[in-house]
């Protein structure tokens, strides 16, 4: 430190502009300068360049002293290094049994009744249900307004997955709401999973059909990607019935390839879907 502050203040003293008149340096270093209170400044004597503090020069930090804040770095618990460090011999682990010689099973107490089995069960999970994603008849307007979707064609659940109505995570299908009813005002033709009352009320309103249709898990997947069967050098399943259990919840088998245009109501759908359930 002291070797540091000697150049240091060598290099300061060599420059011309500290003094006026040439001298030798050794004199400066020798010569004793008055003590006065104009010499001394927060701990600086300004003449000679001494300090009690580092000085930077134009305020700047030097690389070699940048630190990091006390506390924000901790070393490494060193174990087994000798008694001195208090985690030798054992290195924390205490003298014999189970947690000494290795590691137990997860949820493991030693041959007691474990947590997971003491608390009672709660709920279930119903391996049947199935998620559909809904999808506004305001916003299928808004598409066919700016013509992302053809009205004079079959709407399917392909073609508002294209258009961009329904996202990428469809689940098991798509199910037809009521919001926005009032902008439907021309015929349209769709084909979803589900329907509310009041969609299905204000499709048939305005002079159009909506037909629910059954897709199984991979015939929904050669409904939205037959291209990747056709990558795969494989035939499109066929169309699936569905299961007894909902049936009465849709009025048809889903077509595939994608279909472009509507089937017609019969009369005896048209009844049977009139009857209250």
């Amino acid at each position: 430190m002291l070797r540091r502050l000697i150049s240091t203040s060598i290099k300061t003293l060599s420059k011309p502009h500290i003094f006026n008149t040439p001298f030798p340096i050794s004199q400066a270093l020798l010569s004793k300068p008055p003590i006065s209170s104009s010499l001394y400044s927060n701990g600086f004597l300004f003449d000679l360049g001494f300090s009690s503090k580092r000085a930077y020069s134009g305020g700047l930090l030097v690389l070699n002293d940048i630190r990091d804040n006390p506390g924000a770095t901790k070393q490494k618990k060193r174990k087994g290094r000798g008694i001195g460090s208090g985690l030798g011999k054992t290195a924390g682990r205490g003298h014999k049994g189970q947690k000494a010689r290795g590691t137990a099973k997860f949820g493991f107490e030693g041959g007691q009744t474990p947590l997971r089995r003491r608390l009672p069960k709660r709920g279930f999970k119903n391996p049947f249900s199935l998620e559909f994603q809904p999808v506004g008849l305001g916003k299928i307007a808004k598409l066919i307004n700016m013509g992302m979707i053809d009205s004079s064609e079959l709407i399917t659940m392909k073609t508002l997955k294209d258009a961009g109505a329904v996202g990428k995570q469809i689940g098991d299908g798509v199910r037809l709401m009521g919001r926005g009813c009032e902008q439907i005002v021309w015929p349209i033709h769709l084909e979803v999973s589900r329907v509310t009352v009041r969609a299905k009320a204000a499709v048939e309103a305005a002079g159009g059909t909506v037909r629910r249709v059954h897709y199984n898990k991979l015939g929904f997947k050669a409904l939205l990607k037959p291209e990747w069967f056709v990558k795969k050098g494989r035939l499109l399943p066929k169309a699936a019935r569905p299961p007894p259990k909902i049936k009465d919840k849709v009025d048809s088998i889903g077509r595939l390839p994608a279909p472009t245009k509507p089937i017609p109501f019969t009369f005896d759908e048209t009844t049977e879907a009139a009857s209250p359930a």
